[in-house]
């Protein structure tokens, strides 16, 4: 079987744009659950500012579901398995080893009350989970070295890329070969566990401790939005309206920031809200975004810097987020005394990506395409 494989497909740049609005919007949720967390603690979901940006996790799942399909449905003919993962390898884990070393850069500065592990931990323990974290091999919360039982303690968004992997690892071995009603059916059942998981928990929340809870929703938050995504490409169902850039990104932006629904006393009621805009709302985003064209050189330009940046904010975002909430916990500052320090953080964040993207990711992705 042949391995070489055809240049990239063209993207879609309004799937690229909507890609970074999601990525921004995360952005700004783990910059003001800095005013959150510190001051209720595990009750901070019921307080967050920008409460439903989390969602966006699973909108990224039914992004990459869409774009696996377009990009390597019809390819299987001249690709191996193993070809497929390098290149899926090539393309997600350089900004993964940028924001782990970030990580370790950062990591003694949010030493703080609400980080409590900090302070105690040698070098030698944090490059050796910095190490674990670049091979992607996720730690219990028994021996987390922050306080937060994430399973990529030095940087952890990266729970995420797990999943993604393990996504294209089903795509790759199983799931290609499915007929649209399989298909379906997959992504019927998913759809039934996300609305289980929303009713009985009231959210989506969890899915980054190596534990049995977490592990369980994050295999819910992945199954559904992903192969959700792919029968979409496959059913080639694309909407068609006027302006779709302005009405996704505007659609995207309001969905996720909704306040939580029925509070602490009836979670049903945002377990539906967020069951509707899953199973729903984001395929159908997803449908414009992919039925839709951008008119003008501006508006290409800014999808196409949206969706450069959107995976490094990503992966760049919470190491400078792990210092801030730390800052936050130790002076008790609310969102008003704390003036332009969530402000900088965010441009912190947006130029570090912009550099990193330009100077890091785009080159060692170059260099891997070339001699690997």
């Amino acid at each position: 079987m042949k391995t070489d494989i055809k240049q990239s497909k063209p993207h879609y740049e309004i799937l690229d744009g909507l890609r970074g609005v999601a990525a921004i919007m995360v952005l700004g949720f783990h910059v003001l659950e800095a005013y959150a967390i510190p001051a209720y603690g595990d009750d901070g979901k019921f307080h967050q500012l920008l409460n439903h940006a989390y969602l966006a996790v699973d909108f990224f799942f039914v992004l990459s579901g869409f774009v696996i399909g377009y990009a390597y449905d019809d390819r299987w003919g001249e690709m191996t398995v193993g070809n497929f993962l390098k290149r899926r390898i090539f393309r997600l884990h350089p900004m993964v080893v940028f924001g782990t070393l970030l990580g370790v850069v950062l990591f003694y500065f949010g030493a703080s009350p609400i980080f409590p592990l900090i302070a105690a931990v040698p070098l030698w323990k944090l490059l050796l989970y910095a190490l674990l974290g670049i091979l992607m091999i996720p730690t219990p919360g028994s021996v987390d070295i922050r306080g937060w039982q994430e399973m990529y303690t030095v940087n952890a968004p990266s729970w995420t890329l797990a999943f993604e992997y393990i996504a294209n690892t089903l795509y790759a071995l199983f799931i290609r070969r499915f007929t649209k009603i399989a298909l379906a059916i997959l992504v019927g059942l998913s759809a039934c566990a996300t609305l289980y998981l929303t009713l009985t928990q009231g959210d989506v929340i969890g899915g980054w401790t190596l534990d049995k809870h977490h592990l369980i929703v994050g295999f819910t938050r992945l199954m559904y939005p992903f192969f959700a995504g792919l029968l979409l490409y496959r059913m080639g169902k694309k909407i068609r309206i006027r302006r779709p850039f302005f009405w996704s990104s505007v659609a995207l932006v309001a969905l996720l920031v909704v306040p939580r629904i029925g509070g602490e006393t009836a979670l049903w009621m945002n377990g539906i809200y967020e069951a509707a805009v899953i199973i729903i709302a984001f395929p159908l985003i997803v449908a414009v975004g992919a039925g839709g064209t951008v008119k003008g050189r501006r508006a290409s330009k800014l999808c196409k810097l949206l969706g450069d940046i959107s995976y490094p904010v990503y992966l760049v975002n919470y190491p400078l987020c792990y210092v801030h909430t730390g800052w936050i916990s130790k002076t008790h500052y609310s969102i008003s005394e704390a003036g332009w320090v969530p402000i900088f953080v965010f441009l912190a964040v947006l130029a570090i990506s912009y550099a990193a993207m330009r100077w890091f990711d785009t080159p060692v992705r170059r260099w891997l395409r070339k001699y690997l």
